[in-house]
């Protein structure tokens, strides 16, 4: 018996709910090496910016104990060259493409949106909230609701009716629930959680940091147990939002906790960089855990942790309805 693995981003099908993590495939020229990127849910570009970027001084990355800390700099090409070069690439390929943006200001922000919105190729705009407001001493927006807000608010004014923005959240914050509202009231259609928490790790044979940043983006299997939580409470507080469930998943039990605590759709980062087929195995392996629990539809799934103990599953709720006289 297959699965439906099907899911739907605000009003956007998709094939299956995995996808590539923002910074962690490019945009998807690498990755196509190794397979059909058809086969994924979608995959989300690196984060754009208006100008080219040449990121942040080396060293830049750095293994932990169970995850890597990275201080990148979202570099890249800028919005131009990615115009030009990169989503004419996917959009010929017929690539369900998150396009992700970041920026300084809110008319930065904007100005991204605003360049983006008739740009044929572009399922979802995915809005990187962990950047310096550089209007505002450098606090990062998505730290505070009201700064989260603005610039959502900016780019959904921006954007076409039928490109769903998606806010991506970050987990370093008071609460995060508070945040992900104050996103869904300014016109986020999605969620996507969580951006990488800020660590830092010191290289006891130099006596520095091990960053030439000195702190960076924590990833990988060690913040699997802070993603879940965040997805659990903003699903709890939020049901009827779509969430992109993102941070530490390597195997498929890892994206099934995601997806029983209220994530639609998954996102594969740091996995990637030692197992460039990852997103398949993890789409395979998830598939395998839904049918050996007699699921037929990953949907009846998502949040289901949420449920009472003892409680059936939806779709068995829906056949003993059907069945009964």
């Amino acid at each position: 018996m297959s699965v439906d693995m099907r899911t739907f981003l605000a009003h956007v099908e998709l094939a299956n709910p995995i996808t590539t993590a923002a910074g962690c495939a490019a945009s998807g020229r690498e990755l196509a090496q190794f397979f059909d990127l058809h086969r994924l849910g979608a995959l989300t570009t690196s984060s754009i910016t208006m100008a080219p970027r040449a990121g942040r001084p080396t060293p830049r990355m750095a293994e932990t104990p169970s995850g890597m800390l990275n201080a990148v700099g979202l570099q890249g090409p800028g919005i131009d060259a990615f115009l030009e070069r990169e989503l004419p690439w996917l959009a010929q390929r017929g690539i369900r493409t998150i396009v992700s943006i970041g920026g300084g200001t809110v008319a930065e922000y904007s100005a991204l949106a605003r360049r983006l919105a008739d740009a044929p190729g572009v399922t979802a705009l995915e809005v990187n909230l962990s950047c310096p407001n550089i209007e505002d001493r450098g606090r990062v927006f998505a730290r505070e609701g009201s700064a989260a807000a603005e610039v959502i608010a900016s780019v959904r004014s921006i954007m076409r009716y039928d490109v769903p923005v998606v806010a991506k959240l970050a987990p370093d914050v008071a609460d995060i629930v508070s945040v992900a509202r104050a996103c869904v009231d300014a016109g986020a259609d999605a969620l996507s959680m969580i951006n990488n928490p800020l660590g830092m790790a010191i290289d006891t044979e130099a006596l520095r940091p091990s960053l030439a940043a000195v702190t960076g983006g924590l990833s990988g299997p060690a913040i699997l147990p802070l993603a879940v939580r965040c997805v659990w409470q903003v699903h709890a507080a939020l049901p009827g939002v779509p969430l992109i469930g993102v941070g530490g998943v390597t195997t498929g039990r890892d994206a099934f906790q995601l997806i029983l605590a209220g994530a639609c759709a998954v996102g594969v980062g740091t996995a990637l960089f030692h197992d460039p087929y990852a997103c398949l195995r993890i789409e395979r392996e998830l598939e395998d855990l839904l049918r050996a629990r007699g699921f037929q539809r990953l949907a009846d799934a998502v949040g289901l942790a949420h449920r009472p103990p003892g409680s059936a599953p939806r779709h068995l709720l829906v056949d003993s309805e059907e069945s009964s006289p």
